[in-house]
């Protein structure tokens, strides 16, 4: 029997494993599209794997719904120490090392009540990236703006007039190797409205690191005007908040929640 808990973040839901309940040479691809599948299994975005060397320090593997390895999520993170958090019994503020395909990541956890943490996690460096293959069947106009950007992960985020007036599902499955995130100015004068087609998983409800991408592109294209350096960023699933150049300039970190959903045995 394997126990797994399931979390979401702003609506971005994922199931984590402790592997040593498995070990690590387990067909996690394979486990991930059975367990993710929303009608012949449990459901979720994406299989975290977790793994906890010591008291701060974890390490962490995403497999995305379709099976695929992805370098980075920074909702996932914020469940996976989540899970963590409670499979210590742990109280009050926690901060945790944690090892990524993408490097090392420091997240704060804080307890809100008895299913929700909220947490912060450093980012690392927002950098360019080249336009990925395939960009020009997207037809975007030439004059609209668009940045390819990394966050440890693949983004194209684009600057539109309304999101919920584009076709995401069409457009992001014209660039199914990237992060594909829409963005409006708004409503606020500090905040973001941001729409994302995720790579492996489809349209979901929030990206974490999608909303670091669109807030770094919305402050350089003058689209939004951070408050104390922090941009809102509104997604189906809820509000993030980005800092920008933190803890140095060109880093991101991310503000948000997560939410303990479910433990779940599965006779395998």
């Amino acid at each position: 029997m394997i126990t797994l808990t399931k979390h979401h973040g702003l609506g971005n839901d994922f199931l984590v494993c402790d592997i040593s309940q498995v070990g690590a040479d387990a067909p996690w691809a394979a486990l991930a599209v059975q367990w993710c599948d929303r009608r012949l299994g449990i459901g979720a975005d994406g299989l975290l794997l977790l793994a906890i060397s010591s008291a701060t320090e974890l390490t962490m593997v995403l497999h995305n719904a379709d099976g695929s390895r992805a370098e980075m999520s920074g909702n996932g993170i914020r469940c996976l120490a989540q899970a963590a958090y409670i499979a210590q019994g742990r109280a009050g503020n926690v901060d945790y090392a944690v090892h990524t395909d993408a490097g090392l990541r420091a997240v704060s956890v804080r307890p809100v009540d008895s299913v929700t943490v909220q947490a912060s996690v450093s980012m690392g460096v927002v950098a360019p990236l080249d336009q990925p293959a395939g960009w020009a069947a997207i037809g975007a106009d030439p004059v609209r703006p668009v940045m390819h950007l990394s966050v440890g992960n693949p983004h194209t985020v684009v600057g539109v007039d309304d999101v919920a007036a584009v076709d995401l599902l069409a457009l992001g499955t014209k660039i199914p190797q990237v992060n594909l995130e829409i963005v409006e100015a708004g409503p606020e004068v500090n905040a973001i409205t941001m729409r994302v087609h995720e790579r492996g998983a489809g349209i979901t409800q929030a990206c974490g690191t999608g909303a670091c991408a669109s807030a770094w592109a919305a402050a350089q294209w003058a689209l939004v005007t951070p408050y104390d350096g922090e941009v809102i960023v509104h997604m189906d699933g809820g509000d993030a908040t980005v800092r920008l150049n933190e803890p140095e300039q060109g880093h991101v970190t991310l503000v948000g929640p997560a939410v303990f959903v479910a433990q779940i045995h599965i006779h395998q």
